[in-house]
Protein backbone atom coordinates (compact mmCIF):
# COMPACT_ATOMS: atom_id res chain seq x y z
CA UNK A 1 0.00 0.00 0.00
CA UNK A 2 2.29 2.95 -1.27
CA UNK A 3 1.38 6.34 -0.32
CA UNK A 4 -0.22 8.68 -2.69
CA UNK A 5 2.77 11.56 -2.78
CA UNK A 6 0.59 13.93 -5.11
CA UNK A 7 -1.59 14.20 -2.33
CA UNK A 8 -1.84 17.60 -0.88
CA UNK A 9 -1.04 16.71 2.68
CA UNK A 10 0.43 18.74 4.97
CA UNK A 11 1.82 18.50 8.19
CA UNK A 12 0.29 19.58 11.45
CA UNK A 13 2.28 18.56 15.02
CA UNK A 14 2.74 15.05 13.97
CA UNK A 15 0.00 14.30 12.07
CA UNK A 16 -1.07 14.91 8.23
CA UNK A 17 -4.28 16.47 7.13
CA UNK A 18 -5.38 16.85 3.38
CA UNK A 19 -5.98 20.14 2.38
CA UNK A 20 -9.44 19.53 0.77
CA UNK A 21 -13.38 20.64 1.63
CA UNK A 22 -16.19 18.40 2.45
CA UNK A 23 -17.70 18.00 -1.22
CA UNK A 24 -13.89 16.41 -2.44
CA UNK A 25 -13.97 14.11 0.66
CA UNK A 26 -17.08 12.45 -0.55
CA UNK A 27 -16.13 12.23 -4.14
CA UNK A 28 -13.01 10.91 -2.88
CA UNK A 29 -15.01 8.05 -1.42
CA UNK A 30 -17.70 7.70 -3.96
CA UNK A 31 -14.59 7.35 -6.31
CA UNK A 32 -12.59 4.64 -4.08
CA UNK A 33 -16.36 3.03 -3.52
CA UNK A 34 -17.24 2.79 -7.39
CA UNK A 35 -13.76 0.98 -8.55
CA UNK A 36 -13.30 -1.25 -5.42
CA UNK A 37 -10.09 0.84 -4.78
CA UNK A 38 -8.95 0.86 -0.80
CA UNK A 39 -9.22 3.97 1.12
CA UNK A 40 -8.34 4.24 4.84
CA UNK A 41 -10.23 7.69 5.79
CA UNK A 42 -9.08 9.09 9.43
CA UNK A 43 -10.65 12.12 10.71
CA UNK A 44 -8.46 13.35 13.37
CA UNK A 45 -9.76 15.51 16.11
CA UNK A 46 -7.74 17.55 18.88
CA UNK A 47 -8.51 13.87 21.04
CA UNK A 48 -6.40 12.80 18.03
CA UNK A 49 -3.49 15.14 18.06
CA UNK A 50 -3.24 15.06 21.58
CA UNK A 51 -3.18 11.01 21.96
CA UNK A 52 -0.41 10.98 19.20
CA UNK A 53 2.13 12.83 21.19
CA UNK A 54 2.37 9.72 23.51
CA UNK A 55 1.31 6.68 21.50
CA UNK A 56 3.55 5.89 17.96
CA UNK A 57 1.09 3.38 17.06
CA UNK A 58 -1.75 5.11 17.03
CA UNK A 59 0.05 8.00 15.26
CA UNK A 60 0.88 5.62 12.61
CA UNK A 61 -2.43 5.00 11.93
CA UNK A 62 -3.25 8.01 10.96
CA UNK A 63 -0.14 8.72 8.73
CA UNK A 64 -0.97 5.28 6.72
CA UNK A 65 -4.42 6.46 6.04
CA UNK A 66 -5.29 6.91 2.68
CA UNK A 67 -7.25 10.10 3.54
CA UNK A 68 -6.69 12.74 6.41
CA UNK A 69 -9.75 15.09 7.28
CA UNK A 70 -9.55 17.89 9.92
CA UNK A 71 -12.79 17.08 12.23
CA UNK A 72 -12.55 19.48 14.78
CA UNK A 73 -12.39 23.53 13.91
CA UNK A 74 -9.71 23.91 16.73
CA UNK A 75 -7.83 22.35 13.91
CA UNK A 76 -8.75 24.75 11.16
CA UNK A 77 -7.85 27.50 13.76
CA UNK A 78 -4.59 26.22 14.37
CA UNK A 79 -3.70 25.63 10.82
CA UNK A 80 -4.60 29.01 9.91
CA UNK A 81 -2.32 30.52 12.66
CA UNK A 82 0.23 28.56 10.97
CA UNK A 83 -0.49 29.39 7.40
CA UNK A 84 -1.40 26.01 6.69
CA UNK A 85 -4.74 26.08 4.30
CA UNK A 86 -6.81 23.79 5.41
CA UNK A 87 -9.76 26.05 5.62
CA UNK A 88 -12.77 23.64 6.25
CA UNK A 89 -13.98 21.28 8.96
CA UNK A 90 -14.56 17.53 7.33
CA UNK A 91 -15.83 16.24 9.90
CA UNK A 92 -16.61 11.99 9.63
CA UNK A 93 -20.43 12.97 10.42
CA UNK A 94 -20.88 15.50 7.91
CA UNK A 95 -18.97 13.34 4.79
CA UNK A 96 -21.81 10.62 6.48
CA UNK A 97 -24.86 13.24 6.03
CA UNK A 98 -23.67 14.00 2.67
CA UNK A 99 -23.54 10.28 1.36
CA UNK A 100 -26.78 9.71 2.88
CA UNK A 101 -28.41 12.54 -0.12
CA UNK A 102 -30.20 10.74 -2.75
CA UNK A 103 -28.45 10.16 -5.72
CA UNK A 104 -28.51 7.54 -8.78
CA UNK A 105 -25.92 5.60 -7.14
CA UNK A 106 -26.79 4.23 -3.92
CA UNK A 107 -23.95 3.36 -1.53
CA UNK A 108 -23.47 0.28 1.53
CA UNK A 109 -22.36 0.70 4.57
CA UNK A 110 -21.62 -2.07 7.59
CA UNK A 111 -21.48 -1.00 11.07
CA UNK A 112 -19.12 -2.26 13.21
CA UNK A 113 -18.84 -2.16 16.92
CA UNK A 114 -20.78 0.35 19.12
CA UNK A 115 -22.96 -0.15 22.50
CA UNK A 116 -24.93 -3.62 22.37
CA UNK A 117 -27.96 -2.89 20.40
CA UNK A 118 -26.67 0.14 18.93
CA UNK A 119 -25.31 -0.97 15.90
CA UNK A 120 -28.59 -2.98 15.34
CA UNK A 121 -30.88 0.14 15.69
CA UNK A 122 -28.57 2.19 13.44
CA UNK A 123 -29.00 0.03 10.30
CA UNK A 124 -32.66 -0.71 11.54
CA UNK A 125 -33.68 2.74 11.23
CA UNK A 126 -30.82 3.95 8.50
CA UNK A 127 -33.02 1.25 6.11
CA UNK A 128 -36.07 2.70 6.77
CA UNK A 129 -35.61 6.13 5.58
CA UNK A 130 -35.29 6.92 1.86
CA UNK A 131 -31.37 7.94 1.33
CA UNK A 132 -28.39 8.04 -0.37
CA UNK A 133 -26.78 4.75 1.80
CA UNK A 134 -28.43 0.92 2.71
CA UNK A 135 -27.06 -0.87 5.29
CA UNK A 136 -26.11 -4.27 4.33
CA UNK A 137 -25.36 -5.46 7.82
CA UNK A 138 -23.99 -4.86 11.73
CA UNK A 139 -21.96 -6.42 14.23
CA UNK A 140 -21.58 -6.26 17.71
CA UNK A 141 -18.05 -8.01 18.69
CA UNK A 142 -18.40 -7.16 22.25
CA UNK A 143 -15.77 -5.39 24.67
CA UNK A 144 -12.83 -7.66 23.78
CA UNK A 145 -9.09 -6.86 22.67
CA UNK A 146 -8.11 -6.39 18.76
CA UNK A 147 -6.86 -9.90 17.97
CA UNK A 148 -10.15 -10.97 19.71
CA UNK A 149 -12.42 -8.95 17.51
CA UNK A 150 -10.52 -9.97 14.44
CA UNK A 151 -11.41 -13.41 13.92
CA UNK A 152 -12.07 -15.15 10.86
CA UNK A 153 -15.59 -15.34 11.55
CA UNK A 154 -16.16 -11.34 11.71
CA UNK A 155 -13.55 -10.99 8.62
CA UNK A 156 -15.54 -12.96 6.51
CA UNK A 157 -19.16 -11.67 7.85
CA UNK A 158 -18.20 -8.19 6.88
CA UNK A 159 -16.66 -9.31 3.15
CA UNK A 160 -19.83 -11.09 2.58
CA UNK A 161 -22.04 -7.85 3.27
CA UNK A 162 -20.43 -6.36 -0.40
CA UNK A 163 -20.70 -3.38 1.53
CA UNK A 164 -19.02 -0.53 0.58
CA UNK A 165 -18.35 1.17 3.18
CA UNK A 166 -17.22 -0.38 6.98
CA UNK A 167 -17.94 1.92 9.73
CA UNK A 168 -15.78 1.26 12.62
CA UNK A 169 -16.91 2.32 16.47
CA UNK A 170 -14.72 0.57 18.97
CA UNK A 171 -13.24 4.22 20.33
CA UNK A 172 -10.12 6.21 18.33
CA UNK A 173 -7.86 4.22 19.85
CA UNK A 174 -8.79 0.62 19.64
CA UNK A 175 -10.79 1.62 16.38
CA UNK A 176 -7.80 2.37 14.55
CA UNK A 177 -5.87 -0.25 16.14
CA UNK A 178 -8.16 -3.15 14.33
CA UNK A 179 -8.50 -1.75 11.17
CA UNK A 180 -4.51 -1.11 10.88
CA UNK A 181 -4.71 -5.04 12.02
CA UNK A 182 -6.80 -5.93 9.24
CA UNK A 183 -7.16 -3.55 6.59
CA UNK A 184 -5.68 -6.11 4.02
CA UNK A 185 -8.12 -9.22 5.07
CA UNK A 186 -11.09 -6.47 3.97
CA UNK A 187 -12.69 -6.24 1.01
CA UNK A 188 -14.75 -3.66 1.71
CA UNK A 189 -13.03 -0.97 -0.41
CA UNK A 190 -13.75 1.96 2.13
CA UNK A 191 -13.22 1.78 5.53
CA UNK A 192 -12.88 4.64 8.77
CA UNK A 193 -13.75 4.83 12.30
CA UNK A 194 -16.39 7.24 13.19
CA UNK A 195 -17.69 6.03 16.72
CA UNK A 196 -20.28 9.02 16.45
CA UNK A 197 -21.74 8.40 13.70
CA UNK A 198 -23.67 4.86 14.78
CA UNK A 199 -24.73 7.00 17.97
CA UNK A 200 -26.21 9.88 15.57
CA UNK A 201 -27.97 7.31 13.32
CA UNK A 202 -29.19 5.36 16.11
CA UNK A 203 -30.37 8.06 18.09
CA UNK A 204 -29.30 7.84 21.32
CA UNK A 205 -27.29 11.04 20.80
CA UNK A 206 -28.06 13.96 18.86
CA UNK A 207 -25.70 16.09 17.06
CA UNK A 208 -24.99 19.84 18.50
CA UNK A 209 -26.46 22.35 15.97
CA UNK A 210 -24.78 23.94 12.81
CA UNK A 211 -24.09 27.31 14.97
CA UNK A 212 -22.79 25.45 17.80
CA UNK A 213 -20.42 23.27 15.57
CA UNK A 214 -18.96 26.33 13.55
CA UNK A 215 -18.68 28.15 16.79
CA UNK A 216 -15.71 25.46 18.09
CA UNK A 217 -18.07 24.46 21.01
CA UNK A 218 -19.39 21.11 19.99
CA UNK A 219 -17.79 19.62 23.04
CA UNK A 220 -19.79 21.11 25.37
CA UNK A 221 -23.11 19.77 23.36
CA UNK A 222 -21.19 16.64 23.51
CA UNK A 223 -20.62 16.78 27.03
CA UNK A 224 -24.30 17.67 27.50
CA UNK A 225 -25.27 14.62 25.97
CA UNK A 226 -22.54 12.34 27.33
CA UNK A 227 -21.49 13.41 30.67
CA UNK A 228 -19.00 10.75 30.39
CA UNK A 229 -16.59 12.73 28.39
CA UNK A 230 -16.07 15.59 30.32
CA UNK A 231 -13.05 14.60 31.76
CA UNK A 232 -11.58 13.55 28.50
CA UNK A 233 -12.19 17.23 27.00
CA UNK A 234 -10.66 18.39 30.24
CA UNK A 235 -7.60 16.41 29.91
CA UNK A 236 -7.56 17.56 26.07
CA UNK A 237 -8.19 20.75 26.90
CA UNK A 238 -4.79 20.89 28.96
CA UNK A 239 -2.71 19.09 26.78
CA UNK A 240 -3.84 21.67 23.95
CA UNK A 241 -2.66 24.06 26.16
CA UNK A 242 0.57 22.75 26.85
CA UNK A 243 1.00 22.34 23.20
CA UNK A 244 -0.41 26.36 22.44
CA UNK A 245 2.58 27.31 24.29
CA UNK A 246 5.73 25.52 23.74
CA UNK A 247 4.90 24.13 20.01
CA UNK A 248 2.42 26.04 18.18
CA UNK A 249 2.94 30.20 19.22
CA UNK A 250 6.82 29.46 19.10
CA UNK A 251 5.95 27.84 15.62
CA UNK A 252 4.33 30.64 14.46
CA UNK A 253 6.80 33.16 15.15
CA UNK A 254 9.87 31.56 14.12
CA UNK A 255 8.33 31.30 10.79
CA UNK A 256 7.45 34.72 10.79
CA UNK A 257 11.38 35.73 11.12
CA UNK A 258 12.43 32.65 8.61
CA UNK A 259 10.92 33.10 6.03
CA UNK A 260 12.55 31.86 2.70
CA UNK A 261 13.70 33.72 0.26
CA UNK A 262 13.50 33.34 -3.65
CA UNK A 263 17.09 32.39 -3.49
CA UNK A 264 16.92 29.91 -1.41
CA UNK A 265 13.70 28.22 -3.62
CA UNK A 266 15.39 28.67 -6.20
CA UNK A 267 18.43 26.75 -5.41
CA UNK A 268 16.02 23.84 -4.20
CA UNK A 269 17.39 20.66 -5.67
CA UNK A 270 17.84 16.85 -5.15
CA UNK A 271 20.69 14.57 -5.98
CA UNK A 272 20.16 10.54 -5.59
CA UNK A 273 23.20 8.09 -4.41
CA UNK A 274 22.60 4.38 -4.85
CA UNK A 275 25.69 2.68 -2.14
CA UNK A 276 24.20 -0.52 -2.48
CA UNK A 277 22.75 -1.03 1.24
CA UNK A 278 20.92 2.36 0.57
CA UNK A 279 19.41 5.01 -1.44
CA UNK A 280 20.52 8.21 -0.20
CA UNK A 281 18.33 11.13 -1.47
CA UNK A 282 20.54 14.59 -0.62
CA UNK A 283 18.54 17.62 -1.02
CA UNK A 284 19.66 21.47 -0.88
CA UNK A 285 18.15 24.92 -0.39
CA UNK A 286 14.27 25.86 0.85
CA UNK A 287 11.42 23.46 -0.39
CA UNK A 288 8.14 24.81 0.74
CA UNK A 289 4.50 23.97 -1.40
CA UNK A 290 5.03 25.92 -4.24
CA UNK A 291 8.38 24.29 -5.59
CA UNK A 292 7.87 20.05 -4.11
CA UNK A 293 6.81 18.75 -7.23
CA UNK A 294 10.97 17.41 -7.92
CA UNK A 295 10.29 15.49 -4.75
CA UNK A 296 7.13 14.21 -5.11
CA UNK A 297 8.65 12.67 -8.51
CA UNK A 298 11.15 11.28 -6.30
CA UNK A 299 9.53 9.82 -3.46
CA UNK A 300 7.16 8.26 -5.96
CA UNK A 301 10.13 6.84 -7.95
CA UNK A 302 9.03 2.90 -8.73
CA UNK A 303 13.03 2.27 -8.14
CA UNK A 304 13.07 3.32 -4.46
CA UNK A 305 10.13 0.99 -3.38
CA UNK A 306 11.27 -1.43 -0.67
CA UNK A 307 15.05 -0.06 -0.58
CA UNK A 308 16.47 1.79 2.98
CA UNK A 309 16.40 5.03 2.48
CA UNK A 310 18.70 7.88 3.86
CA UNK A 311 17.07 11.69 3.09
CA UNK A 312 20.22 14.03 4.04
CA UNK A 313 19.15 18.00 5.06
CA UNK A 314 22.93 19.17 5.72
CA UNK A 315 22.32 21.69 2.71
CA UNK A 316 18.63 22.66 3.22
CA UNK A 317 17.67 26.17 4.89
CA UNK A 318 13.89 25.78 5.45
CA UNK A 319 10.84 23.35 4.94
CA UNK A 320 7.15 24.05 5.58
CA UNK A 321 4.26 22.11 6.73
CA UNK A 322 3.57 20.69 3.06
CA UNK A 323 7.22 18.85 3.03
CA UNK A 324 6.83 17.66 6.28
CA UNK A 325 3.39 16.37 5.37
CA UNK A 326 5.55 14.38 2.70
CA UNK A 327 8.11 12.83 4.78
CA UNK A 328 5.13 12.01 7.05
CA UNK A 329 4.09 10.09 3.87
CA UNK A 330 7.65 8.33 3.17
CA UNK A 331 8.19 7.67 6.30
CA UNK A 332 5.48 4.13 6.09
CA UNK A 333 8.87 3.01 4.72
CA UNK A 334 9.73 1.75 8.10
CA UNK A 335 6.34 0.05 8.45
CA UNK A 336 7.24 -2.31 5.42
CA UNK A 337 10.79 -3.12 7.16
CA UNK A 338 12.53 -0.83 5.67
CA UNK A 339 15.46 1.72 6.80
CA UNK A 340 14.25 5.15 6.94
CA UNK A 341 16.53 8.02 8.68
CA UNK A 342 16.29 11.47 8.03
CA UNK A 343 19.95 12.80 8.83
CA UNK A 344 22.29 16.02 8.72
CA UNK A 345 20.03 18.65 10.00
CA UNK A 346 20.97 21.94 10.83
CA UNK A 347 19.77 23.69 14.40
CA UNK A 348 17.10 26.06 12.56
CA UNK A 349 15.38 22.70 11.11
CA UNK A 350 15.87 20.85 14.09
CA UNK A 351 13.60 23.95 15.43
CA UNK A 352 10.64 22.98 12.69
CA UNK A 353 10.32 19.52 13.41
CA UNK A 354 9.88 20.09 17.17
CA UNK A 355 7.51 22.44 16.61
CA UNK A 356 5.57 20.79 14.53
CA UNK A 357 6.34 17.47 16.51
CA UNK A 358 7.99 15.45 13.93
CA UNK A 359 11.39 14.87 15.93
CA UNK A 360 10.25 11.32 15.62
CA UNK A 361 11.57 11.77 12.00
CA UNK A 362 15.16 12.38 12.93
CA UNK A 363 18.65 10.46 12.87
CA UNK A 364 19.86 11.81 16.10
CA UNK A 365 23.14 9.75 15.90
Amino acid sequence: MSPDFNREVHCLLGLPFDAINLKAAEQCIRAAAATRTPCFLSTPNLNFLIASQSDAAFRNSVINSDLSVADGMPIVWIARLLGIPIQERVAGSDIFEQLREETPTRLSVYFFGGVEGVAETAYRRLNSDASGLICTGFKYPGFASVQEMSSDENIEAINASGADFLIVSLGAKKGQSWIEHNRTRISVPVISHLGAVVNFVAGGVSRAPALIQRAGLEWLWRIKEEPKLWYRYTSDGLAFLKLLITRIAPYAWFMYWHKPKNRELDSAGIELFDDGDQIIIRLRGAWVQINLRPLRECFSNPSLVGRNIRIELENVTYVDSAFMGLLLLYNNQKQQGKQFSVVNHKKELRQIFRYSCTEFLLDMQ
